[in-house]
């Protein structure tokens, strides 16, 4: 920085380096091997792809997600009367719900590494909307004050900068930089550019409808006219569109050599289920959940939906929430504010499970009849705030000595 500016007070700003797709099918970025820059927008059109980014994006969406008021006890009320609560529960903005909003911001998440969202706060500090934006028109930069700048550029033209504290930032996971996240579709670029080939590779062989590609080997030279005829026969024999016995008779010692391998013998329907095993890898998701049903059974279909929401969707859930923690609620709003997924419902079992468990906690003293109900979206009931105490339990030292023969 030169002396000015130092003197001044300015501050300067850094580049940061990113995996952003964009930037990279900008300058056509080209890696090593197979998996140079996947194109985004297709990659995630690839089946297994969508779905595995609609079961997080859409599940995680679909859970509460409440600003909670810290107790004096130590717990919890929902804080229903803040401008937030109805940011995050309802509306999200004018145009969107809450339920679109999130969906956009995780898929886009999930994809690109990175989400943003313009903030809109009122005189008190409070954020009353928030507006998703267009991760490419989006430009990250990192003052000397190590403060963020973003910078967005406008659909007709021109940019507007908004400050740190007007941009909510989601990162899917935190690159060298400290700054950008990183794109998961570019991060297994090799295993989606693999998935595109074998998806361009089937569309070919559909397209000719899975005609065989060989040689008519002739044991003794033929003319270019005949050998002309000859091809013109066979296309029209086996292009034809009229029903035929598909028989077609070489004599004069000619002989069919393929040249090319069958899907058997290059094994390629067990390489495209490999390869979106791989996608659902990338994810977190498990196959079953993603419509991969070849070894499922009714066990590992529970199995693997609790494993979704333990091992997919609540890291991703802690990741949003600290995030809407530190960009949508100030430092001294955060001592006795919090937002946090109610994740809850995708854990709850089938009915016959939950009324066991509800037995146990209500007979064990730390359930109440109308946190059941409560739980089973039921109204609450009179008398149905107060909890149990089993008999053979009680505080040591409240117990009563045995009598003896002395004291008799």
């Amino acid at each position: 920085m030169s002396l000015i500016n130092r003197i001044l007070g300015r501050e300067t700003r850094s580049t940061i380096k990113s995996d952003d797709p964009y930037l990279s099918e900008w300058f056509g970025y080209r890696g090593g091997g197979m998996g140079g820059f996947v194109d985004p927008s297709r990659a995630s059109g690839i089946a297994v792809a969508h779905a595995c980014i609609a079961i997080v994006s859409q599940n995680l969406a679909a859970m509460p997600l409440n600003l909670y008021r810290r107790s004096a006890n130590g717990g919890r009320e929902r804080a229903a009367d803040h401008p937030l609560y109805g940011v995050l529960h309802d509306m999200a903005n004018p145009q969107q719900t809450a339920f679109e909003a999130r969906e956009l911001l995780l898929a886009s998440l999930m994809v690109a590494g990175n989400a943003f969202a313009r903030l809109e706060w009122n005189g008190r500090g409070q954020v009353t909307a928030l507006y998703p934006l267009d991760n490419s028109r989006v430009a990250v930069e990192r003052l000397e004050s190590g403060r963020l700048r973003y910078r967005v550029a406008g659909e007709h033209g021109g940019s507007r900068t908004y400050l740190q504290e007007e941009i909510l930032h989601l990162r899917y996971r935190l690159g060298r930089d400290g700054v950008m996240g990183l794109s998961p579709v570019q991060i297994a670029r090799e295993t989606f550019n693999l998935a595109l080939v074998q998806q361009e590779q089937a569309g070919k062989q559909a397209k000719k409808s899975f005609l065989p590609e060989g040689a008519l080997v002739f044991p003794n030279a033929i003319g270019k006219d005949q050998r002309q005829q000859v091809i013109d026969k066979l296309e029209a024999k086996i292009n034809s569109d009229l029903s035929t016995r598909g028989v077609i008779v070489l004599d004069g010692g000619t002989e069919w050599r393929s040249f090319s391998f069958s899907s058997k013998d290059a094994e390629f329907l067990d390489s495209r289920k490999l390869t979106n095993l791989d996608i659902c890898r990338i994810w977190g998701v498990p196959p079953t959940v993603a419509g991969i049903t070849d070894d499922a059974t009714y066990s590992n279909n529970d199995q693997e939906s609790r494993a979704l929401v333990v091992r997919c969707l609540a890291p991703m859930a802690k990741r949003l929430e600290q995030a809407m923690n530190a960009a949508l609620l100030t430092t001294e709003s955060r001592k006795s504010l919090f937002v946090e997924h109610d994740l809850a419902g995708l854990l709850r079992g089938d009915m016959k499970e939950r009324y066991e468990s509800y037995r146990v906690g209500r007979e064990w003293g730390w359930l109440s009849p109308n946190e059941i109900r409560g739980w089973e979206n039921l109204p609450a009931i009179d008398g149905g705030d107060e909890y149990l105490s089993p008999l053979n339990m009680t505080i040591l030292g409240d117990r009563e000595p045995e009598k003896t023969g002395e004291d008799e």
